[in-house]
């Protein structure tokens, strides 16, 4: 690190941000501000991508794409409302996914919001980032496409060789190793999106541009500065983890009633609060075209975020000038 780049710090930013939450959520504590916000932060997560599982025993996998095959050739013997049943489905779950999304994108915005202006509003910021919300939804619907054709023609490329020469085949190992070395390399793409993402929207946030700039100003900064970035990308993945161990032992404790979306939302609230403020903090660090609060900051913020203390007004310490002598005729 040069010495003319200022140094980026890790840990401070996290003890500002968790300072930063008790300051919105508890000081003081309003019942109707912790609802809005849980409902702001329930439609962030709703763009935070899906759980996809994966069953690692190759036995099993075989079991499941034989059932998938004799399914795929029982459509043919299926009657044709049946089928089109089945593609109206289908077409509503998508539709579906695809509203999710763009509420979700504009949540994030809205979830933002509510953090830098210490704030529970909803209807203002949504028109207000609407735009960069719509952008932020049309970028990532486009990099899902283009990752599940790539998965997909990745998938088929493996899998087509196999199916030709039979299983237990002597390249049946290296079709094997190179499928796992492509998985691997898909969830380094997914993983390398969930952190760009997650700089992208404070960037978009505090310069109001659209998706293809922040991605393009988001890599430069990670080529720039790749160390802290990466330290910072670990902590938080730790974070993350404690959080999904935390959230786990609320719902035990509740008797699943923290598993329900916008009740546990609300209940572990002070979780994607600090997450959040976490990463605006962070990024603030790289300069005032990265500072979500460069142009304003709430005055209870001031003893938190200001570099330099809040000083009084430098009246009390100076004597008053003496009073002018009275002329002996008045």
């Amino acid at each position: 690190m040069n010495g003319s780049e200022s140094k980026i710090e890790i840990f401070k930013p996290f003890g500002e941000a968790f300072e930063l939450m008790k300051k919105i959520l508890f000081q003081p504590f309003d019942l109707k501000k912790w609802l809005v916000i849980g409902f702001a932060a329930l439609l962030a997560s709703l763009s935070g991508g899906f759980n996809v599982p994966f069953n690692w025993s190759r036995r099993q996998d075989n079991n499941s794409i034989t059932e998938s095959l004799r399914k795929v050739e029982s459509l043919g013997q299926m009657e044709w409302w049946m089928i089109a049943l089945i593609i109206v489905a289908a077409v509503i779950i998508l539709m579906l996914v695809l509203v999710l999304m763009w509420i979700g994108a504009r949540g994030r915005f809205i979830f933002n919001d509510c953090i830098v202006h210490n704030r529970a509003a909803i209807v203002a910021p949504w028109t207000e980032f609407r735009v960069e919300g719509n952008s932020f939804f049309l970028f990532c619907l486009l990099l899902l496409v283009l990752l599940i054709a790539l998965a997909v023609v990745g998938t088929l490329g493996l899998a087509i060789p196999l199916f030709i020469r039979g299983p237990g085949s002597r390249a049946d190992f290296g079709l094997l190793v190179a499928f796992c070395v492509f998985l691997f390399f898909v969830l380094c793409l997914v993983f390398s999106w969930l952190l760009i993402s997650q700089l992208m929207v404070p960037i978009m946030y505090r310069q109001r541009c659209r998706a293809p700039h922040a991605f393009a100003q988001t890599v430069r900064l990670i080529a720039g500065r790749p160390g802290p970035l990466v330290l910072y990308t670990l902590f938080f993945v730790v974070l993350v983890l404690a959080a999904a161990m935390m959230s786990c032992a609320a719902a035990c404790v509740t008797c699943c009633i923290a598993a329900i979306p916008y009740v546990g939302t609300v209940i572990l609230l002070p979780i994607p609060v600090t997450l959040c403020a976490f990463s605006l903090l962070f990024l603030r660090q790289f300069g005032p075209d990265y500072d979500v609060w460069a142009t304003f900051m709430p005055p209870e913020f001031l003893p938190i975020l200001s570099e330099m203390p809040v000083l009084p007004p430098p009246t009390s310490s100076l004597n008053p000038p003496p009073e002018p002598p009275l002329s002996s005729g008045a």
